[in-house]
């Protein structure tokens, strides 16, 4: 017996029935696959790249394709390996599109390697700037250690502080002045 042709290819004016609903018992929905599986994808993801935030990216593109694709997968026990291809695939067309830049010189681009000093010296420069500043009057340490440790602006040391922006710029070059002439700093000059 062979079939009619209206069991074949339906009419466009009958609706068109569905043999598959794009559904499984262990995953009713995608929202449902996504929140069962995400953790075992990620991990996935993250062995295709070094960057977490790549490897988020790189699932969520992947998911992206897949929720797309959710009413084609017939087999929805094969969802693992199709979220891996997508996986997979969208990470080699990351990787062919990348532009890779690199220009021939003569010359490496590598700034010189200045050589560290001595780290007992430094110690006894910074354990030497230290006593200085101690020496310092309470206003002005605290300008030199605000200015310079904490890296403040001078506007932001004159609110710290509670004084006008041109207080803090000339007690600040006084208490330069006075570290320069401090005996302890003057070998460092030299």
């Amino acid at each position: 017996m062979t079939p009619t042709p209206a069991s074949v290819c339906p009419s466009a004016s009958e609706p068109a029935t569905r043999t598959h609903t794009g559904t499984h018992p262990a995953y009713p929905s995608f929202a449902s696959y996504v929140r069962a599986r995400q953790t075992v994808l990620l991990r996935t993801a993250r062995s295709l790249t070094a960057n977490p935030c790549d490897a988020e990216d790189l699932l969520q593109t992947a998911l992206t394709k897949t929720y797309v694709a959710w009413d084609r997968i017939e087999d929805h026990r094969a969802l693992d390996g199709y979220v891996r291809r997508a996986l997979l695939n969208t990470r080699t067309s990351q990787w062919r599109k990348r532009k890779v830049e690199e220009f021939v010189c003569d010359e490496l681009p590598e700034p010189p390697v200045v050589p560290a000093g001595d780290p007992a010296e430094q110690q006894a420069l910074h354990d030497a700037m230290w006593r200085a500043i101690t020496k310092l009057p309470a206003r002005q340490r605290a300008m030199v250690v605000l200015r310079y440790y904490e890296d403040l602006s001078e506007a932001q040391t004159a609110e710290v502080l509670g004084v006008s922006i041109g207080t803090v710029k000339s007690a600040v070059s006084r208490a330069l002045g006075k570290l320069r002439e401090d005996p302890e700093l003057r070998p460092a000059h030299r």
